[in-house]
């Protein structure tokens, strides 16, 4: 999907934090798909891609989803689904497909592959639970923006939702919770209204210029 300088702005400057959605409206799993797709080129440290996710929709998983979002049952309720993303913190396992798929595909000569992996792999397995934890919640953040982003281009609005149970979600989805990390829920639909506009601060308020 490309955008014109403007369409992309518009993109920012016009996303509205959406509670309420119109439930008639359900997004096709080819669409969603299609979505994870286009926001899957977000930047991930060392091209890991640690972000997992969980797409509920049925009325059965969103039963199960609704004790576990605290004040978030309107966009449980009226959404056409819920994006439950995790980081996993195994995320180097993928790091050989990643890589020999790069190469096959031309993106990248053997020997660079073998470089990065013969450092990269030792690197991240080295890491303690706490400092591969920031590193898969930033990067899957980045996703969330990207995919929020890539849902209004399709026409949908969003919201991020950090009100959760994270000691409960992983393994309320059948995921091992020693393994994936909760890091938000995006709820997703067609908006029932205009959402809530926000203030901003200046960007003099918290920028330094040295």
């Amino acid at each position: 999907m490309t955008f014109k300088n403007n369409d992309f702005s518009d993109l920012l400057t016009n996303r509205r934090s959406v509670r309420a959605y119109d439930p008639s409206v359900k997004i096709s799993k080819e669409e969603m798909q299609q979505m994870l797709t286009e926001a899957a080129t977000a930047p991930s440290s060392v091209n890991m891609q640690p972000w997992r996710f969980v797409i509920v929709e049925s009325d059965e998983g969103k039963e199960k989803l609704k004790p576990l979002i605290r004040f978030n049952t309107t966009q449980n309720d009226t959404s056409s689904a819920m994006i439950l993303i995790f980081g996993d913190l195994n995320c180097y396992e993928y790091g050989e497909e990643i890589y020999n798929t790069a190469v096959e595909v031309g993106k990248m000569p053997p020997e660079v592959r073998d470089q990065q992996l013969a450092a990269i792999l030792p690197y991240y397995q080295s890491f303690s639970k706490e400092k591969m934890n920031d590193v898969i919640k930033i990067d899957s953040s980045l996703f969330a923006m990207q995919l929020m982003l890539v849902a209004r281009a399709h026409g949908y609005d969003t919201n991020a939702i950090g009100g959760f149970e994270a000691d409960q979600l992983a393994e309320a989805f059948d995921l091992d919770s020693e393994r994936y990390v909760p890091v938000l829920i995006l709820s997703i639909g067609k908006a029932a209204d205009a959402g809530y506009e926000s203030f901003r601060l200046n960007p003099e308020t918290f920028t330094t210029w040295k």
